[in-house]
């Protein structure tokens, strides 16, 4: 039995030939892309491949003059079958023979079995005219799609530019009326205009948990538009590493509570001295942290750990974060840190939030000597567990690298 690869758009003839082939005791994969048939046939190295001329994206003399450079394949016959092609241009470009459309289906299976049993239809001395001919329409028709793409980056690149002023100017936009509410909210809650019974002091609660979350987002967007637009501000000051983390954690104590969740944290070195944009780091490790919250079951784990690796120059300190949640799957680790993407992004996710928050905190551990790293699942314990989920590691040396 032989393996034939089939690299045809019309799905009519593919039916026909496949059943043809199939009943005479031959194997057929197929496909309607050139692009696809050479990566087929480069994996499964076929037998003998036949290729319509007029196919989408690479066209049947193009396929065969690629096949033809794979040294893996120097000695698989390659066979036009075509109606809208030239049998001397399909010979010289390097195909072993020619069928036409349409297609003899007395003949037809007789016809490829001679070419697998190594028949090759003879090249006329015009081969090497057509060959030159059909060369520089290839070299035309990649002139144009180099123009094309041109054309299609600088389109991209000028769409890139307005969707990083949309970003700032609409961040600017929702956080101007944002900081008299949450102002306010202060105000009241403190008792300023008087005061207040619990049934009113509960919902400004709310209404100020809403408000302070709405603030982070808007945040989180600003810096975001700083950073792709190269205006990142980093303002340095000395500040300590492990009470950075620990004001995190009690920040996010409530939603731990509120998800009866478990926190494990692993001791802690004392004192970790550095010198840094401490507002920065202290959100990245908020969404770090929020992250885990999130995607970890309710009433699952977290295990959260501090360390400091070497010394002297070459000292670092390190948040990591592991949960017990679903994980990220392998093909998509690499793409987490991209800008709003999520690995869920429909509107009807389970969990929150908008796809910002490790794209900045990569930045800023970038900015300070380090990076965000992923395992999922963790390939090492914090605090003790083995934890089922995803494993972030903030790490950073102890002084700001770009201001």
């Amino acid at each position: 039995m032989s393996l034939v690869l089939h690299i045809e758009d019309d799905p009519r003839s593919r039916r026909l030939v496949e059943k043809l082939l199939v009943a005479a005791g031959h194997e057929v994969m197929e496909t309607a892309s050139g692009l696809e048939g050479i990566r087929m046939a480069s994996e499964r190295r076929p037998d003998l491949v036949l290729v319509d001329i007029n196919i989408p994206d690479l066209d049947g003399y193009e396929v065969t003059l690629r096949l033809r450079g794979i040294p893996a394949l120097e000695d698989v016959p390659v066979v036009a079958i075509t109606a809208e092609g030239d049998r001397q241009t399909s010979l010289a470009v390097g195909a072993d023979g020619y069928i036409s459309k349409p297609i003899d289906a007395r003949r037809f299976v007789r016809t490829v079995e001679r070419y697998l049993a190594g028949h090759r239809d003879p090249v006329d001395e015009s081969g090497e005219i057509l060959l030159r001919a059909r060369s520089q329409k290839i070299v035309e028709r990649l002139e144009r799609k180099v123009v094309e793409l041109s054309e299609a980056n600088q389109r991209l690149q000028e769409m890139a530019s307005l969707r990083r002023e949309f970003l700032r100017n609409t961040s600017h936009e929702l956080a101007t009326p944002l900081t008299p509410v949450v102002g306010y909210l202060k105000l009241l809650l403190a008792g300023e205009f008087g005061p207040l019974g619990e049934a009113q002091r509960t919902c400004l609660k709310s209404v100020q948990a809403s408000a302070e979350r709405l603030r982070a987002v808007v945040d989180t967007l600003l810096d975001v538009s700083a950073f792709e637009s190269g205006r990142m501000e980093y303002f340095p000051r000395e500040y300590d590493f492990l009470e950075v983390a620990r004001e995190a954690l009690d920040r996010v104590a409530p939603r731990v509570a509120e998800r009866h969740l478990s926190l494990e944290e692993e001791p802690a070195p004392v004192g970790m001295p550095a010198a840094g944009d401490a507002d920065k780091l202290l959100r990245s490790m908020l969404h770090l942290l929020d992250n885990a919250i999130k995607f970890s079951p309710r009433g699952g784990r977290i295990a959260v750990a501090v360390r400091s690796f070497g010394q002297g120059a070459d000292l670092r300190y390190a948040l990591l974060v592991a949960d017990d949640g679903p994980g990220i799957p392998a093909s998509r680790r690499d793409l987490v840190h991209e800008i709003f993407y999520q690995v869920d992004g429909s509107v009807t996710r389970a969990h929150g939030g908008i796809g910002l928050g490790l794209a900045f905190a990569r930045h800023v551990a970038r900015a300070h000597g380090g990076d965000v790293t992923l395992e999922s699942p963790p390939g090492r314990e914090v605090a003790g567990a083995c934890m089922t989920g995803t494993l972030v590691c903030l790490e950073v040396e102890p002084h700001l690298q770009h201001s």
